[in-house]
């Protein structure tokens, strides 16, 4: 079987995508994430279409063990990323205080703070985690859809929405000002 060539490849292609696709989604739960484990198996066997010895297995096992592999890498990222974001949590939850700040600065500082975290805590989930990880974390938009798993329109729309959604709440008044 030669993999290198075009229709050989369509053939094994649409003989295992299914096969591939199940094999990755069983771990991961997720169907774009298996979509695009799915891709980088077929893009892999396509690049290096030599790796694959007819003698070692068939084609089938192969491919679905490569899905399977590279889900379970995926996952385990998700769970350091999953980690990294809780300890991110409480560092933004409590911050130290600066020693080098003029009291007055310092007080107005934490009033703008406390209006923050409290409309923080009002939004969804989703769009709490994105602005905590791309404003406190220092992540792009990229980085935030990679480390949470979702595309990149959907990052970049939870960001924009908590964003929205902050201003509003602290321009409406809806959150208490301290003096």
């Amino acid at each position: 079987m030669d993999l290198s060539d075009a229709s050989t490849f369509a053939a094994m292609y649409e003989q295992h995508r299914r096969g591939v696709y199940n094999a990755a989604f069983r771990i991961s739960q997720n169907a774009a994430q298996a979509q695009d484990v799915t891709q980088d198996v077929f893009l892999r066997v396509w690049r290096n279409p030599q790796k694959f010895d007819q003698r070692r297995g068939e084609l089938g096992s192969y491919l679905r063990l490569m899905a399977r592999s590279r889900a379970l890498d995926l996952w385990r990222e998700g769970q350091a990323a999953g980690r990294a974001t809780d300890k991110l949590k409480v560092v933004v939850t409590h911050e130290a205080p600066r020693r080098d700040a003029r009291p007055e600065d310092e007080v107005e500082r934490d009033a703008s703070r406390s209006v923050v975290r409290e409309a923080l805590k009002d939004l969804p989930l989703a769009q709490r985690e994105a602005l905590v990880l791309s404003y406190w974390g220092g992540m792009t938009a990229d980085e935030v859809a990679s480390h949470v798993g979702v595309p990149l329109g959907t990052a970049k729309s939870r960001i924009r929405l908590g964003l929205t959604k902050l201003r509003d709440r602290v321009e409406d008044g809806a959150l208490p000002v301290a003096a």
